[in-house]
């Protein structure tokens, strides 16, 4: 073979390589070496606002920091968020989660107001608590149906919500924290509207106040800005979860990136960066969950 020809196809075997191989998800030796810290985050509530902030991403900045390596904001959606993460597209069936397809990682950790989820943690490794939440039933201001007086029995209470929405429908949003099927809600003859326009759980209430639905599922952290954000137009009605937390993820081949993270997260909730975090993004919401932010550790 000629000389010319044999580094032409070297150079297209090059090419091609390089076309068909994905920026892997790395460990912390990896990310190191590489240089950079790749954060998945969803436009989402105050958690990442779209404007180059938010509470995910300085608390995700910040570890970058103490890494020594660059910060990277890639954005995503909560349909393809895993996938952006592990290379695969998650498949449940029932209790079972499985992982199928090749994709290309686009990201090192998951930090977006991301609820720890029984399934989700079938194929994922999650940090320490970095955030409180709850799935509050939530109606036009309008509505006839009044909140629940509310008891010292979160089950009791659970349990009013749910019998009130009887025969009325429910906007959800599937395969996010909203989706019913993690709260008891599917199976049981309800009206359940998928919300299919887009993946933007911003968008709830404003289909809310459409008509698109008699009531809206929403976290706490999310229904304290729309509470504000629609002042008069919308109430909660009581709560369809016990309390969640929200944690940073991680690939389950990436332990090491999950402590060094741990370890970050210990060290900002001693020295009150953390405390600074939740006072700018989310002031009032320490009144919720007085037990959590009583935590330290």
């Amino acid at each position: 073979m000629p000389p010319f020809i044999a580094r032409g196809l070297g150079l297209v075997s090059l090419v091609l390589g390089m076309v068909s191989v994905p920026a892997a998800a790395a460990d912390l030796a990896e990310i190191k070496a590489r240089g950079e810290l790749r954060h998945l985050g969803i436009h989402y509530a105050n958690f990442v606002t779209g404007t180059g902030d938010g509470f995910d991403v300085e608390l995700v900045q910040g570890f970058a920091r103490h890494l020594g390596v660059k910060y990277t904001l890639v954005t995503t959606n909560f349909y393809d968020v895993i996938r952006d993460l592990l290379g695969k597209d998650v498949v449940r069936q029932g209790n079972e989660v499985g992982l199928k397809g090749e994709f290309p990682v686009r990201g090192d950790m998951i930090a977006t107001g991301f609820t720890v989820l029984p399934w989700r943690e079938k194929v994922l490794l999650y940090s320490a608590p970095t955030f409180p939440s709850q799935v509050l039933l939530v109606a036009r201001a309008e509505s006839v149906d009044r909140p629940i007086k509310g008891s010292p029995d979160l089950a009791a209470d659970i349990t009013e919500t749910k019998a009130l929405i009887g025969r009325k429908s429910v906007l959800v949003m599937e395969r996010t924290c909203l989706d019913p099927s993690n709260y008891g809600l599917t199976g049981k003859g309800l009206d359940l509207r998928a919300y299919t326009k887009n993946t933007n759980l911003n968008e709830m209430v404003p289909a809310l106040l459409k008509g698109d639905a008699d009531f809206t599922l929403l976290d706490v952290p999310d229904a304290i800005l729309d509470l504000q954000k629609w002042a008069g137009k919308i109430k909660v009605i009581g709560p369809v979860s016990e309390h969640q937390e929200l944690a940073a993820a991680f690939p389950r081949d990436a332990p090491d990136l999950r402590r060094a993270f741990d370890e970050y997260l210990a060290r900002v909730k001693a020295d009150g960066s953390y405390d600074k975090l939740v006072d700018k993004y989310y002031p009032g919401i320490r009144r919720y969950f007085p037990a959590f932010f009583a935590r330290k550790g």
